[in-house]
């Protein structure tokens, strides 16, 4: 049994969960519950990360202290992830000791195994509250960061502890150059390349204005106690989460599951941390792109937003995450509309899957008394099978995690079955009995089909494939069932029940 560690982005405390979040904790969740049936020994850790200066102020803005602040944002957020059905292992919170003390631990042992990595330096630059972060001026357009446009940079001079960043870029290069693995798609780890070609710059990795964060382990010569950063508070979670009791967090991680815009930190700062603690380094780092509505980029700061519960309840549930994962490639950017989210709905799901569930169980009841017939594997079986050997590939890391080709490949097997219906036409072989066999065959092709098609679908729609299991009949779980067993599934014998359709037609509504 393989192991694998997966990570996302721990989620920052200071609003609401909005539609890029889900977009990442529902992807992570379909490639771990993939996995799980693949077979591996799966841990997800998602969480929240509670410091730094921006969540002080918003805290004493609602006048609450943080950790009463930073509680309340995080019941929203696991409140959140159970109605999106997040199975995540572990849920982790920057704000616990345990946390604090595995931070210090490691900043402890750079110490110990690189003394000189770590100095003393003043410094005066661009501070953005958005990023959490000192801004370079490429990144800086119209005297504003370019990932939070609505905020005033602020200009920031401190005696801090640096990291010496520098030193690494040769380290850093050859292991993409080693590992080409490490980061992709390929158009991120071409960034992060010509960043490293540019030279780095040492960061800082203390702060002194606040207090709200993990106590640095060291003070400055002068005596004056300092802050972690909040980047090299949050980045350890990943490895900070083995401390946890009851936590199969074992490091190093398979794969962490990021957005675009913080891949330099994950592929940079957090690469350079480890190998100046002496620690082994993540196989690999997913940078899934942006979605956005109507063309902008979701933002608090800007304005830009769409209820989640308003999403999800259009639907329900599954078909949000079904839509989310089929409209927007998890491998580059993409757009949410309530045309598309209805287009999609009623296409692949209320007439694909849907009618072709309702249609099959429908005429097994009819002509066989509601019992799946014996029937030979033939030519429909063996291109799904091709077919869902495509939908591994997009999803078992050999080519990345592209859980829309996935549901592409899984579509083809759809669309393959109902046009088995048509070209039979089993309504027409059941009314003579001499084409008894031929009937039985058919349905016996269908329901293997729909058989397969809810434990691949289980990943992505896990209620939706327990519902069509349990109408089939099927023995324990969609999701509990092995992909190599559904290669060989045989439904001979499975008493079927028609009952409600999974994905009711919508009803016209005034919606965008």
């Amino acid at each position: 049994m393989a192991r694998f560690y997966l990570t996302t982005a721990i989620d920052y405390a200071n609003g609401d969960p909005h539609l890029g979040h889900a977009l990442e904790k529902i992807g992570a969740d379909a490639i771990c519950r993939f996995h799980r049936q693949m077979g591996d020994d799966v841990w997800f850790l998602i969480g929240m990360d509670e410091h730094g200066q921006k969540v002080a102020r918003t805290a004493a803005e609602a006048g609450l202290e943080p950790q009463a602040f930073v509680d309340r944002v995080a019941e929203r957020f696991t409140a959140t992830w159970r109605v999106l059905g997040i199975s995540h292992d572990q849920f982790i919170r920057t704000s616990t000791p345990t946390h604090h003390e595995a931070v210090q631990r490691l900043l402890d042992r750079i110490f110990a195994t690189n003394p000189d990595d770590f100095y003393e330096r003043s410094y005066t630059g661009m501070y953005c509250v958005g990023c959490e972060s000192f801004k370079q001026p490429a990144d800086i357009v119209d005297g504003k960061c370019t990932l939070h446009p609505t905020r005033t940079l602020e200009e920031v001079t401190e005696r801090n502890w640096f990291f010496r960043l520098s030193r690494y870029a040769p380290a850093l290069k050859a292991h993409l150059a080693a590992h080409p693995e490490f980061l992709a798609p390929a158009t991120r780890r071409n960034e992060i390349l010509a960043l490293l070609d540019q030279g780095l710059d040492d960061i800082s990795a203390s702060r002194s204005r606040f207090a709200w964060g993990v106590p640095f382990p060291r003070p400055l010569s002068t005596g004056e106690p300092q802050t972690t950063y909040v980047w090299f508070d949050a980045l350890p979670n990943y490895w900070t989460a083995q401390f946890f009791p009851g936590s199969k967090a074992e490091w190093p991680a398979t794969v962490h599951v990021v957005g675009k815009d913080i891949t330099r930190f994950h592929t940079v700062i957090w690469p350079a941390m480890l190998m100046a603690a002496g620690l082994p380094l993540p196989e690999r780092v997913w940078a899934h792109g942006f979605i956005s509505l109507g063309g902008e980029r979701f933002s608090k700061s800007a304005g830009v937003k769409l209820e989640l519960d308003e999403a999800i309840a259009r639907f329900g549930t599954d078909a949000f995450r079904y839509y989310l994962l089929r409209d927007i490639p998890f491998d580059g950017d993409g757009s949410f509309s309530w045309e598309r989210f209805e287009a999609v709905y009623t296409s692949e799901l209320a007439n694909g899957i849907g009618n072709l569930a309702s249609r099959t169980t429908a005429m097994i009841e009819k002509y066989c008394a509601g019992v799946v017939p014996a029937g030979a594997a033939g030519d429909v079986d063996t291109a799904d099978l091709a077919d869902y050997a495509a939908a591994r590939r997009a999803l078992d890391g050999s080519r990345g995690f592209l859980v829309h080709e996935a549901l592409e490949a899984i579509q083809r097997t759809i669309g393959r079955a109902n046009q088995h219906i048509q070209d039979t036409k089993p309504w027409a072989l059941a009314k003579d009995p001499a084409n008894r066999a031929q009937l039985e065959r058919v349905l016996a092709t269908l329901a293997r089909q729909l058989a397969r098609q809810a434990v691949y679908l289980a990943p992505v729609m896990p209620e939706k494939a327990e519902a069509l299991w349990r109408a089939l009949g099927g023995p324990g779980t969609a999701g509990g069932t092995k992909f190599v067993t559904a290669e060989r599934i045989d439904c001979t014998g499975w008493r079927v029940s028609k009952g409600e359709g999974l994905f009711p037609r919508p009803e016209p509504t005034g919606l965008r």
